[in-house]
């Protein structure tokens, strides 16, 4: 088992921002608004091009974290803020910090930004099965 504390970082992940990407995410999670699979729709609302959907970027983030804490660890809670949409051909890059350690509950502040700027916040609280 993996030795957790406090204020440890996690690595890196980048994340391309693919049109097959934006696209697979909104159909896997039942989301058909067109401004995640049509061009011309996105645009005339104001945007550049098609943007991820919140569950996509949920998926991501527990992926991020639990690719981190290995298969014993169970996302137990995921509170997750929205900011700066994820445009076709940008790069997410996702960081993480361990911010509480307590018995068998750890919990994980992470950030993916992309150019424009923070993507998405969120507090991941795991529940390690033995103690952290």
């Amino acid at each position: 088992m993996k030795t957790i504390a406090v204020g440890q970082v996690l690595p890196e992940l980048a994340i391309p921002i693919t049109a097959s990407a934006i696209v697979a995410g909104a159909i896997a999670t039942n989301d058909y608004e067109n401004v995640h699979h049509d061009k011309a729709a996105a645009q005339a609302t104001g945007v550049p091009d098609i943007f991820m959907n919140i569950l996509t970027t949920n998926g991501l983030v527990q992926r991020y974290v639990s690719d981190w804490s290995g298969p014993s660890a169970r996302v137990a809670s995921v509170e997750i803020r929205l900011g700066a949409p994820n445009f076709v051909g940008d790069t997410m890059r996702m960081t993480g910090e361990v911010t509480r350690v307590e018995g068998c509950e750890v919990d994980v502040k992470v950030s993916g930004r992309n150019q424009i700027g923070e993507h998405v916040f969120a507090t991941v609280t795991l529940h390690m099965g033995a103690e952290a």
